[in-house]
């Protein structure tokens, strides 16, 4: 008689955490696979798995022992109360990048906004603005071909309107004035390799993680880039390693000295934000 559902997925995680691994990762992307809520779940957990199922849930298995993320076998990950699709060509939309966008919608007020986001990846930051705000004119930048093709697909599936350009930091955009800058830029210094997940370090995108100059040389690029073609009273919002505040905060406090430039803290405690107005 084959194993039911509950069965299979209680040995899987007990493979992945005798590994060290996030047990929760196999039932999150099985549930994801089988397209079922918590309610279905509980329905079906106790019932006979079908054979095609315990072949998908091996494989994933075996992968997530890999340390493929999740989200690159499923294909997808949610963001501010949206789906969006992943691939390998972009990072993994995380809640710090939330947060981010957060801070963006909570301080600027205007209604008709124009807003550039630089490194787009997934779309993610561009997309959910636009979605939040239909007035805005969203633009969103990548030096990744491959990315923009995902950011597009994220756009079209979301019905969020944003003009997409291929390219370096603001070079695509540099003859046009920007009321809002925003970025989750590469950052990651070389040095840091050894302390990252193992999932981070073999399979999400180099080009969208580490940076030269101790992780600060994208910040460098964007705070001179931004001087020509930042509105006067226009707002910067950046997304920093934990460690980098204080050496962001001066590179844009030197590049706009008549701005407040303001390093705001996650939800954890950590410094991961900085905000220039």
């Amino acid at each position: 008689m084959a194993k039911s559902y509950f069965q299979l997925i209680q040995e899987a995680k007990s493979q992945l955490e005798s590994h060290g691994k996030e047990g929760h990762a196999i039932q999150s992307v099985f549930l994801t696979r089988k397209k079922w809520d918590t309610t279905t779940w509980l329905l079906q957990m106790h019932n006979p798995s079908l054979p095609e199922d315990e072949e998908q849930l091996t494989s994933d298995l075996r992968q997530l022992l890999a340390d493929v993320p999740p989200q690159y076998l499923t294909g997808q990950e949610a963001f501010f109360g949206r789906t969006f699709v992943v691939s390998d060509a972009t990072l993994i939309p995380r809640p710090e990048t939330e947060e981010l966008v957060d801070q963006c919608l909570k301080h600027v007020q205007s209604e008709a906004c124009h807003v550039v986001d630089i490194g787009t990846g997934t779309g993610a930051i561009a997309v959910t603005l636009k979605a939040e705000r239909p007035l805005w004119q969203v633009a969103a930048v990548d030096l990744s071909s491959e990315a923009l093709v995902i950011a597009q697909k994220n756009a079209k599936r979301i019905g969020s309107e944003v003009t997409f350009y291929h390219g370096d930091t603001l070079v695509p955009v540099k003859n046009q004035t920007w009321d809002v800058i925003i970025s989750n830029p590469p950052y990651i210094s070389s040095d840091e390799w050894s302390i990252m997940d193992a999932s981070v370090r073999q399979f999400e995108p180099k080009m969208a993680l580490f940076a030269d100059d101790q992780g600060l040389a994208m910040y460098k690029k964007i705070a001179s880039q931004a001087q020509s073609c930042l509105a006067e009273n226009g707002w910067l919002f950046l997304e920093i390693g934990y460690r980098q505040g204080p050496a962001v905060q001066q590179i844009f406090q030197a590049a706009f000295p008549q701005k407040e430039v303001q390093v705001k803290k996650d939800l954890f405690g950590q410094p991961r934000m900085v905000i220039v107005h």
